[in-house]
């Protein structure tokens, strides 16, 4: 089996994780702003 004594928590590089995390928010915070603005100039159109 593997010999896992030598593995120190928190060691681990999560720079693109963080990158990827960091975009991911990006893209659905501005998705959904662009969402929103669409339902409130079709329910302006509408009225």
């Amino acid at each position: 089996m593997a010999d896992h004594k030598d593995y120190t928590p928190g060691n681990m590089d999560i720079r693109v994780q963080e990158k990827t995390f960091d975009n991911f928010m990006w893209f659905v915070s501005r998705g959904a702003v662009v969402v929103i603005c669409i339902l409130i100039f079709m329910a302006l159109v509408n009225a």
